[in-house]
């Protein structure tokens, strides 16, 4: 039984590990580290199997802007699960627990530049069809969108802009 947590400083090399083992290279750890120097993950958890750390999720600020408005919103990623453990729903237990989380901030939106099919499963919708894109070029479907508050959707359009280390990836 995989059991979900909130990380902990002695988490940190375990979770840079993850990362370059599910992505095949350092980029998403190295960015991970960043955001957390940059005390910018908001949310921050693993998923443990008999002592070992087989996966993370972090969610870091961005915001959402119109030519009114801007708000504060959260952006999902990165995720990993180490390859031996993938397909066994851990990542979606990392994404629901993660979703969950996020209904306890102020923030009333979650974006992810993701697998559509993917976050689809755990309730993201196509940002683009509800006026919010992502700052760069990326194709629409990818770009999803999670209320974490009833009605949020349709209270803001915009941009939406990741922290800057996310620049380095």
């Amino acid at each position: 039984m995989y059991t979900i947590r909130a990380e902990k400083p002695e988490d940190h090399l375990a979770i840079h590990a993850v990362h370059t083992a599910a992505f095949g290279q350092p980029h998403e750890g190295n960015l991970v580290d960043a955001l957390r120097r940059a005390a910018a993950l908001t949310i921050s958890l693993v998923a443990v199997y008999e002592a070992c750390i087989v996966g993370h999720i972090a969610f870091s600020p961005v915001t959402v802007t119109s030519s009114t408005t801007m708000i504060e919103a959260l952006g999902l990623g990165p995720l990993a699960v180490l390859p031996e453990y993938q397909r066994q729903g851990i990542g979606t237990q990392l994404v629901k627990a993660g979703l969950t989380a996020c209904r306890t901030t102020p923030c009333s939106l979650v974006v992810v530049l993701g697998h559509p099919r993917y976050y689809a499963r755990c309730g993201f919708m196509t940002a683009k069809l509800h006026g919010i894109t992502w700052e760069h070029e990326a194709p629409a479907e990818a770009f999803m969108v999670y209320a974490c508050k009833a009605g949020a959707l349709g209270q803001i359009q915009g941009v939406v802009k990741y922290h800057p280390e996310f620049d380095a990836v």
